[in-house]
């Protein structure tokens, strides 16, 4: 499985400045190829490179591998923008992208990430310091810091290329990690995972990871940011910028605890981890003006992610399964209705009369789905 790292420069003054530059060079670089890419219609990495190769090593003072690079770069983001028109995944109002794809080329921001490979970057984990050419020179003994894990982690699985990525004025580089996958057991029995907006999940065993408290954290944060935003001294758009992924970094670290809580729990008993599909969530419901902001602003999918990813990292099986009425359906009778649910946190089955909370039920109802698929999954294939 593929896994990034993502490890802290510490560079020196005069070495920040040749990587500011580094970066604003390439990425000036990428733009101009993808203005004749765009142009000339060049869709494939061969044909572009051959275009523009000299006159980009000429003009913006580039190497031969990092030209390489940022000619990559332009192709496979044209690939993916492609992709993404095939699969109708952007929208014509929202994204840039979308307009770039109607009448003009894409445009690199001066600061995007730039990609490294081997003959550009080379990592010295002993002394946890980095080798990276720059339009300065090769720039040596670059500092780094990262966890104990991490560095294992670089040191023994560590393959292709890595980014350099400047935010907020730090430096960082997100090497990719090429780990092997374990072997999933057979598990003997799953643990349903309900996921929401009171409760961020909620497990067929009846744990619960609240999201009040979270909620009240992420309304305190929009009113700072509307307090800010009224007022236009420097001081308070220095502020907003330091705000700006503070409270996207608390919500990955609140789905990287829950999804590892749940994950070491399937681990530790031999159960499996089943979720909901809940993609295309947005286009099927109708939202009320209040609601839209909430609903949007909690990365679901992220924690769907990393669920998935933490699962198949430690070999535990995991599943998606229709996300159809599993909060009206009766996981005894199996009677299905909207009065099933008469209030967000209660379930009463209008049959048989079970009742109990409502996220439970629907954590049930996904762990009996995903015993009936994995029966399916697993069982042999019909012979002719």
């Amino acid at each position: 499985m593929k896994l990034v790292v993502q490890v802290k420069l510490l560079p020196t003054p005069e070495q920040a400045s040749a990587l500011e530059a580094t970066l604003l060079a390439c990425n000036r670089a990428a733009t101009h190829a993808s203005q004749v890419a765009f142009a000339k219609d060049l869709k494939d990495r061969n044909g572009l490179q051959k275009e523009v190769y000299a006159e980009l090593k000429a003009r913006f003072g580039l190497s031969a591998q990092p030209v390489v690079r940022a000619v990559k770069k332009v192709v496979d983001a044209y690939a993916a923008l492609r992709a993404s028109l095939r699969a109708g995944n952007l929208g014509p109002s929202t994204c840039k992208r979308y307009r770039a794809a109607v009448g003009t080329s894409i445009d690199f921001r001066p600061e995007a990430a730039q990609p490294f490979d081997d003959r550009c970057l080379s990592w010295q984990y002993d002394a946890r310091t980095v080798s990276i050419w720059t339009v300065a020179g090769r720039m040596r003994g670059i500092r780094f810091a990262c966890s104990p894990d991490q560095l294992k982690t670089l040191t023994a699985h560590r393959k292709g290329e890595s980014d350099l990525v400047c935010r907020g004025g730090k430096w960082f580089l997100i090497a990719t990690c090429d780990l092997p996958d374990p072997e999933v057991y057979e598990p003997v029995d799953w643990i349903g995972v309900d996921r929401g907006i009171v409760n961020l999940a909620t497990t067929s065993d009846g744990t619960n990871y609240q999201g009040r408290r979270l909620y009240r954290y992420r309304r305190w944060q929009a009113r700072k940011r509307a307090e800010l935003q009224r007022k236009t001294s420097r001081s308070a758009r220095r502020r907003l910028a330091r705000r700006k992924r503070k409270e996207q970094r608390h919500a990955t670290h609140v789905n990287h605890r829950i999804s590892k809580e749940i994950v070491s729990v399937a681990q530790r008993t031999g159960r499996g981890i089943a979720v909901e599909a809940l993609g295309g969530i947005r286009e099927r419901v109708r939202l009320r003006r209040d609601q839209r902001g909430t609903l949007s602003s909690w990365p679901f999918h992220q924690l769907g992610q990393h669920l998935a990813y933490k699962a198949r990292r430690a070999g535990v099986p995991f599943l998606e399964v229709d996300a159809a009425y599993t909060s009206q359906r009766c996981p005894r009778c199996g009677h299905t209705e909207r009065a099933n649910r008469s209030a967000r946190d209660h379930f009463r089955c209008r049959r048989c009369g079970l009742a109990g909370p409502a996220d439970v039920v629907a954590g049930v109802n996904v762990r009996d789905r995903a015993r009936s698929a994995w029966v399916l999954v697993t069982a042999p294939a019909p012979s002719p």
